[in-house]
């Protein structure tokens, strides 16, 4: 497989792509060209480097920053401070931080998070710092993480979990969400008796189907009959559809899937090193083993390991994961393999 290294002498903790460029908005911004040449910013002007983990928004105008296991984030619009954001203290170093940029279906770009309660999603208008979802809640008792807007901005998926600790999946209505807040606080479109496993991560394939992954522990119930329970299964991943409410594909998995990002038809499952997955069948079809992509599971835990720092392209072609020292770009066409 063609892998392309680009030397950075640092591990990066933001990562975007701008065109064919990669851009670190961390530290300058810093950004790198398809040769690998470094066009730093002669004045340079960097955040507290604290800020380890970012996400940004379809149309590239705004970055959130964040510290994964803490409670401080600070939104960017064109690479310059914006606004700072926060969420609860509550267990926030045992959880990852809860934020998504996105554009509602309405075209207003978006900042869905938890800026006040661990278990109460929100959205701002990115743009203003207006709050979109003010009102009256009477959420559940979940622990939001990992949360992600499809690309049409009509659905919200959140990977987070409930005590004991269990991890869950859940998919909100979030074009209802400006008219009717308490959608948030329901148990979502996603019905729960679906998944007969924890789940492990999840990721959106296009604006109706979802990927989840199920670990391979014991469910809560070991007498369930899982192969008729028309569940997703312990060690499972399973493709689901909205619009038709049902699981498309159910496979087994042989690795842990760790983070799953999608890539065109494909995801990219990044547990010890990456892999490129057949989603309907969770067959792997390519693999880099000399790519380091950690061994995180799923989005909580008293022992923190990071995620890893990823973009993906927006064309589905190449996969960006930064090193210790370096950053690897994955070649994800099909003449590459």
């Amino acid at each position: 497989m063609q892998t392309q290294r680009i030397t950075t002498g640092r591990q990066v903790p933001a990562l975007s792509w701008d065109g064919d460029d990669l851009v670190d908005f961390s530290r300058g911004p810093t950004r790198w060209s398809p040769d690998g040449t470094d066009d730093s910013p002669p004045i340079f002007r960097a955040f507290p480097s604290s800020f380890d983990h970012a996400v940004v928004s379809p149309s590239g105008r705004f970055h959130v920053l964040y510290i994964e296991r803490g409670t401080k984030a600070l939104l960017l619009r064109n690479g310059k401070l914006l606004r700072e954001l926060d969420r609860s203290y509550y267990h926030a170093e045992e959880f990852d931080y809860p934020v998504a940029l996105g554009a509602l279906p309405d075209g207003r770009e978006v900042v869905v998070h938890c800026p006040d309660q661990y278990n109460v999603l929100q959205i701002d208008d990115a743009e203003t710092g207006q709050r979109i979802t003010d009102g009256p809640r009477t959420p559940r008792d979940v622990f939001h993480s990992r949360l992600s807007i499809s690309p049409d901005g009509r659905r919200l998926l959140a990977t987070g979990w409930v005590w004991h600790p269990y991890g869950i999946a859940m998919i909100f209505d979030l074009a209802a969400a400006p008219n009717d807040p308490t959608v948030l606080d329901s148990g979502g479109v996603l019905p729960a008796e679906t998944v007969c496993a924890e789940v492990e991560s999840a990721c959106w394939l296009d604006n109706d189907l979802v990927a989840i992954a199920a670990s391979d522990d014991a469910p809560f119930h070991d007498d369930d009959d899982q192969e008729g329970s028309g569940g997703l299964g312990p060690g499972q991943l399973g493709i689901w559809s909205g619009s038709s409410a049902r699981w498309l594909h159910r496979s087994p998995l042989t690795h842990p899937a760790g983070t799953m990002i999608a890539c065109g038809k494909h995801i990219v499952s990044l547990y010890g090193h990456p892999r490129l997955i057949d989603p309907a069948s969770g067959e792997t079809i390519a693999e880099w083993p000399d790519i380091d992509a950690g061994t995180k599971d799923r989005s909580y835990g008293v022992t923190r390991k990071p995620t890893p720092v990823t973009a993906a392209h927006p064309d589905g072609t190449r996969l960006a994961i930064a090193q210790t020292d370096h950053i690897a770009i994955l070649n994800l066409e099909p003449s590459a393999r």
